[in-house]
């Protein structure tokens, strides 16, 4: 039996309250609803929690790894390394500017990019990990090349003492209403380079270096945030110990009410902290799993996307561990506000399918 919207499990739910509408009732009676102080704000905090010198606010994940790219000066044909799993964005913003995504298979177990399948070629420029789900990649062990971090679902999250945003050259974030920290739509840039940082902060607003005197060496972008957006987020971030803590309590819930099931279930390597944007098991029949919890009411989703088996990408031949990965993870409903009795349901229902 289908069950009824009213007692529907959501996947995900942004935890907003009152003091996200204050600050937006802040903005509206400013009238600054762009290009004023609370993106500059969100920026401060968004600096402090990566640890790096610089974080510039655009207007969505894929907008930050677009302008991420191009800061980087590539020139066209060159090569970066992009995970053979994630969201097609990663490879997207690549493929789109001339340059070439080479895929690198993934590690079925952590799902993030095996460092033992990466192989640089002549044209290889940088490398586009990606820590998925909120799980940090193991970048200490990639080649020494550029790296730009997709940090789209790793704010908070930390590898061998260091937060995740700051391991790379860039780092790039996203507040897609499914992460930890969401202003409905946005992203950011991280980084500790000065060039780096003037570069994007061009690319967002046009490639203006300055407007008195005008400069604009090189056209860019309108991919700035507004402070509409940017307000919903400061509350948050001012929270965001608080909102892991509770996302943490949440995953081990989850892993502690399926320690016994069949299925694989999400870790993490000593001495690094989740980012917990969603919580993804492995489950075998998973297509099958996944239509009868939502056939009871219960919004799982698949993980994310195999790119090889994307038209777009599908050329580059066969990768056994994201086509492994893909047909098997399953995001259960992950957020703040599910109650214990709902962790039982989805538990429960999960389990007696396997």
């Amino acid at each position: 039996m289908v069950s009824g919207a009213d007692d529907r499990i959501r996947l995900g739910r942004p935890d907003l309250g009152t003091a996200e509408l204050a600050q937006v009732a802040e903005v509206l009676d400013s009238g600054m609803l762009t290009m004023g102080p609370k993106v500059a704000e969100l920026e401060a905090q968004l600096a402090q929690a990566c640890e790096v010198k610089h974080a510039l606010a655009v207007s969505s994940g894929t907008a930050a790894l677009h302008v991420a790219v191009l800061a980087l000066g590539l020139e066209p044909g060159d090569e970066v390394l992009v995970p053979a799993y994630t969201f097609p964005a990663t490879a997207n913003v690549l493929a789109l500017e001339g340059f070439r995504p080479v895929l690198v298979d993934v590690d079925p177990v952590t799902m993030n990019i095996d460092p033992a399948k990466v192989d640089v070629g002549p044209r290889t420029k940088a490398i586009l990990p990606v820590h998925l789900f909120g799980r940090p990649a193991r970048l200490e062990q990639l080649p020494d090349l550029p790296i730009l971090e997709d940090a789209a679902g790793a704010l908070g999250a930390r590898r061998g003492g260091r937060a995740c945003g700051s391991l790379g050259l860039l780092g790039c974030l996203s507040f897609h209403p499914r992460k930890i920290v969401t202003t409905g739509e946005g992203g950011a840039v991280t980084t500790s380079d000065d060039d780096v940082a003037a570069a994007v902060a061009a690319l967002r607003n046009h490639g203006w270096r300055s407007l008195v005197p005008a400069d604009m060496p090189a056209p860019g972008f309108n991919y700035r945030l507004s402070d509409i957006l940017a307000a919903v987020g400061i509350p948050q971030m001012q929270r965001l110990d608080e909102l892991l803590a509770e996302r943490t309590r949440i995953a081990d819930g989850y892993s502690e009410r399926l320690r016994d099931a069949p299925v694989l279930l999400p870790s993490v390597d000593d001495g690094d902290v989740h980012g917990w944007q969603a919580y993804v098991v492995q489950v075998d029949d998973r297509d099958r799993v996944l239509a009868e919890l939502r056939a009871q009411g219960i919004e799982a989703q698949i993980g994310t996307y195999a790119l090889h088996l994307l038209g777009a990408y599908a050329e580059q031949g066969d990768f056994p561990g994201a086509s492994r990965v893909f047909e098997r993870a399953l995001a259960l409903p992950f957020h703040t506000l599910l109650t214990e009795g709902e962790l039982d349901r989805v538990a429960e229902a999960l389990t007696a399918l396997l």
